[in-house]
């Protein structure tokens, strides 16, 4: 039997918070130096996973104490002298994200970045892992089983495969040939058969895009919290975290199903094919690459498409939450500052660091990403005369770099001109080089414009039209801030009436014209007002009372919706139903 590095996870003291961990490695060095990564893959940030070990021991093979000490922040060096070597640790976690591990009375879920000490000469061997838990607990990875063992094939698949431990009985289901599994935490799912049922839809269109599924089995692990939203993706599962609350309303259904297509679709785009710069990881720093637009961008492009084409949500509602997203990018300074192959390389340091500056600084790779993918499918097919699309793109990149290989900086560009038979490098410098505004003419392909309004109120997310008034509407008053909370500003936004007047981040408000007003008053009364409207604004700031005079601007045209051209040739109604997969439909 081949050496392998051996884990045995104990959880018998779940109140603490505190894994108790033992890594056993074969004989080899005569010094081994253990280390932790820094960061886990799909979570661009140094998270310094090392801060959470203690009382870390070395013993050789026959339980001799063995002389270790640490020497910098994720690495512990041990004198070995050519055997092997067991350590025995303790993790404390008690941080409940995808991105991190959890561990209470009611269940242990981590990730192995946080938990699993490894050695770079080791980094290739098998890595077995057994599970020691309270009474009545079960297991849940996506690893192979060997006995008792979770076994994986070297790190990378073991840091790529979390595990979830609780007294949970899973949903079940095949798709596409495939068993799946859902493991829920935190509440029950008030329709399990129909979550399964929409989960096998998503998944067998997902399938039938790459001729298959690229694993033998897959889990699902779905945490159900009073709030929070995000998904972390592995090679063979996914965990998932969502408000329960959401469950109980068609919107929230809408969004857990576009969040689990989007972790879904990274068994292909960034778990299989991959930035260049991704392979191998480097779990001791940052792994820079700018083309993380086009990994997740794209992925949030397509998580939308793929509800769409599972028949769970119509091709009308699917226009209103693209316009939702252009809606929100045009809400977002930060898009005239930073473009998006920066946003891809300097993720480590913005897009998972936000500050109150970060809308006026930055833009979201995710978000304009989502977009631009939207206008380059527009841009193929209008190229190819609908005979191609972005899923030929994907495709091929599939086909090309699903070796893990790794795709090169400027491999997806190259693939993209490729697919569309001529070159699109225009169409990547204004849209990923630069930072001037999307040409937004490609829509026009398939019968849509673009089309601007103000926001009607602070849950106006956009994607529709105005209300319909009668008469001229009246231009809104504007002061440019964001709140948090009942009475703070949290963002002052850039080029604002509230900018160049002094309102600051953090002014806790008291009253607007002597009259006491809260966060969601401030906001209504001044849209009351009209533009050019001076008016006096009391703050508190570091304690001190300050009343600042604000000159109103006009609220912008902001919220975005994708209108139905007045008369669509034969050709825009041909190709907006090979695009979306329904029939034009005449706008009332």
């Amino acid at each position: 039997m081949p050496e392998a590095v051996h884990y045995r996870v104990s959880m018998l003291r779940p109140h603490s918070h505190l894994f108790e961990v033992e890594a056993t490695f074969p004989a080899g060095p005569d010094v081994l130096d253990a280390v932790l990564p820094v960061w886990t893959p799909g979570s661009y940030l140094v998270r310094e996973f090392s801060r959470q070990v203690q009382d870390l021991s070395a013993a050789g093979p026959g339980g001799e104490p063995l002389a270790v000490r640490r020497v910098d922040k994720r690495c512990w060096r041990v004198q070995a002298q050519g055997r092997a070597v067991t350590l025995r640790y303790r993790v404390y976690a008690n941080e409940l994200t995808v991105r991190t591990s959890h561990l209470d009375g009611s269940h242990g879920y981590f990730n192995g970045a946080t938990l699993f000490l490894y050695t770079e000469a080791t980094r290739g061997m098998e890595h077995l892992v057994t599970v020691e838990a309270p009474a009545g607990w079960k297991a849940f990875a996506a690893l192979e089983r060997r006995g008792e063992a979770f076994v994986a094939k070297d790190y990378d698949e073991l840091v790529d495969s979390p595990f979830e431990v609780g007294p949970n009985t899973p949903l079940t289901f095949t798709a596409a040939g495939v068993p799946h599994e859902v493991v829920v935490w935190g509440d029950t799912v008030p329709d399990a058969g129909r979550l399964c049922s929409d989960l096998q839809r998503i998944v067998e269109a997902q399938a039938k895009l790459f001729g298959g599924l690229p694993m033998k089995r897959y889990l699902f692990l779905l945490y159900l919290t009073d709030k929070g939203r995000g998904g972390l993706e592995h090679k063979a599962s996914t965990s998932l975290l969502f408000p329960r609350a959401g469950l109980q309303n068609a919107r929230g259904w809408e969004d857990l199903l576009t969040l689990a297509a989007h972790e879904y679709f990274h068994l292909w785009n960034i778990k299989r094919v991959k930035p260049l710069a991704l392979v191998p990881f480097d779990y001791s720093q940052e792994n820079y690459t700018s083309l993380l637009w086009a990994f997740e961008g794209a992925t949030s492009y397509y998580d939308n498409v793929f509800v769409l084409r599972a028949g769970l949500m119509s091709d009308n509602r699917y226009l209103t939450r693209l316009g939702e997203t252009l809606s929100t990018l045009h809400a977002t300074p930060g898009r005239k500052t930073q473009t998006l192959a920066e946003a891809s390389l300097v993720s480590w340091v913005k897009h998972y660091r936000p500050d109150e500056h970060s809308p006026n600084s930055a833009i979201s790779y995710y978000l304009k990403g989502e977009v631009v993918a939207a206008l380059l499918d527009l841009e193929i097919r209008r190229a190819t005369d609908n005979a191609r699309g972005l899923d030929d793109l994907m495709r091929l990149l599939w086909q090309r770099y699903g070796d893990e290989s790794g795709v090169p900086e400027d491999g997806v560009e190259a693939a993209a001109s490729e697919v569309a038979g001529r070159d699109l490098s225009a169409f990547f410098d204004r849209a990923v080089r630069t930072t001037e505004e999307l040409d937004y003419s490609v829509f026009s392909h398939v019968g849509l414009e673009v089309r601007f309004r103000p926001r009607e109120s602070p849950s106006d997310k956009g994607g529709t039209p105005p209300p319909r008034v009668k008469g001229e509407a009246r231009p809104k008053g504007w002061l440019g801030v964001t709140t948090k909370g009942s009475a703070t500003i949290a963002t002052v936004l850039e080029g604002s009436p509230a900018q160049e007047a002094g309102l600051y981040v953090e002014d806790e408000l008291v009253a607007l014209d002597g009259w006491r007003v809260d966060a969601a008053g401030l906001l209504s009364r001044t849209e009351d007002k009209s533009p050019g409207d001076t008016v006096r604004l009391t703050v508190f700031r570091r304690d001190r009372l300050v009343e600042v005079p604000v000159t109103l601007g006009q609220k912008p045209a902001d919220a975005v919706w994708l209108a139905r051209v007045d008369k669509p040739t034969d050709a825009q109604k041909a190709a907006y139903q090979a695009w979306l997969g329904a029939p034009w439909e005449e706008s009332g």
